[in-house]
C-alpha cells in the first residue's frame, strides 16, 4: 500500500534578485518549474533566463533592478503589483564577493560590497513588505553565507553577511504580525562563477570541508524552495547552514586528518 503524496504549495508570485545567472537563475528556473510566476530581477539582462523559463512552459517576467537604489525597488514592486496584483515571496540573492585582506580593502570596495549585500536586502524588504502584507503574507529568503556566522579574512564580505544575518532576524520580528516569514540561508562554497579564478582558495577551503567538496547550486536551491513553501510555515528568523559540515566540524575535521586520527587524552 503506497502512501499518499502531499502537494507542496508555493507562493503564486516570487521575486528573485540576481536572477540573470548563477544561483539566482537556478532559483528562478526551479520555482517556475513548480508553477510559480517568477519575477526575475537583476542589473544585468534577465531576458535569456525569462525566455528559457517560458520556453519550458513556465511563467516569468524580467525586471531591471539595481538593488542599491531604493527608487528602483519601488518601481519593480509597482510593476509586479500592476501586472500580477500580489507578491508572496522574495529571494534576496544578488550579491558580490571581494576576497581582499583587511588592510588591502579600499574604501570604495568596502562601500560597494555593503551596499549590494546588505543595503540591497534592506531596501528590498522595505519595498515588498506592504504588497506581501496585502497579499496575505509570504516568505522572504535572504542568501547570506557562512561568512555571516564565523570569522572570515575578507572584512567587507564578512561584515555584509553578518549584517544580513542580523537584518533577517530583525525583519522576522517586525513582519511576523503580517504573516511574513524571514529566514537566512548560509551556503559554504558553491560551484558558481563567483569562484572562477580562485582555484587555490577553493582547494584550501575544500580541505576543511568534511563533505570533501563544494556544494552544487541546486543543493542551495532546494533549501530556498523549502523556505518558500508551506513545509516551513513555523520557521522564521532561522539561519539555515548549507556547507557540508564546515562550520560545525571543519576545524576539527582538518586537525584530525592532519594528525592521523589520534585521539585526545582528555
Amino acid at each position: 500500500m503506497s502512501e499518499a503524496t502531499e502537494t507542496v504549495r508555493y507562493p503564486a508570485v516570487v521575486l528573485v534578485t540576481g536572477a540573470a545567472g548563477g544561483m539566482g537563475a537556478g532559483h528562478a528556473r526551479a520555482l517556475a518549474a513548480r508553477g510559480v510566476h517568477v519575477c526575475a530581477a537583476d542589473v544585468a539582462d534577465t531576458g535569456p533566463v525569462v525566455a528559457e523559463i517560458r520556453a519550458a512552459g513556465g511563467s516569468a517576467s524580467g525586471h531591471a533592478l539595481d538593488v542599491t537604489d531604493p527608487a528602483a525597488w519601488a518601481r519593480v514592486v509597482e510593476e509586479i503589483h500592476a501586472a500580477r496584483g500580489e507578491l508572496g515571496g522574495l529571494v534576496n540573492n544578488a550579491g558580490i564577493s571581494r576576497r581582499l585582506d583587511f588592510l588591502d580593502t579600499p574604501d570604495d570596495v568596502w562601500e560597494l560590497v555593503l551596499r549590494i549585500n546588505l543595503f540591497g536586502p534592506f531596501y528590498g524588504m522595505k519595498a515588498v513588505a506592504g504588497l506581501m502584507r496585502d497579499s496575505g503574507g509570504g516568505s522572504i529568503v535572504n542568501i547570506s553565507s557562512i561568512s555571516g556566522q564565523i570569522g572570515y579574512f575578507s572584512p567587507a564580505y564578512s561584515s555584509s553577511k553578518w549584517g544580513l544575518t542580523g537584518l533577517s532576524k530583525s525583519a522576522a520580528g517586525n513582519f511576523a504580525k503580517w504573516g511574513i516569514r524571514v529566514n537566512s540561508v548560509h551556503p559554504g562554497l558553491v560551484d558558481t562563477p563567483l569562484l572562477d579564478g580562485a582555484d587555490a582558495f577553493v582547494e584550501s577551503a575544500v580541505a576543511s570541508i568534511p563533505a570533501g567538496r563544494t556544494a552544487r547550486p541546486e543543493e542551495v536551491t532546494d533549501v530556498v524552495l523549502h523556505l518558500l513553501s508551506d513545509r516551513s510555515t513555523y520557521m522564521t528568523g532561522s539561519e539555515v547552514t548549507v556547507d557540508g559540515g564546515l562550520v560545525s566540524n571543519g576545524l576539527y575535521h582538518r586537525i584530525t586528518a592532519d594528525s592521523g586520527g589520534a585521539s585526545s587524552g582528555r
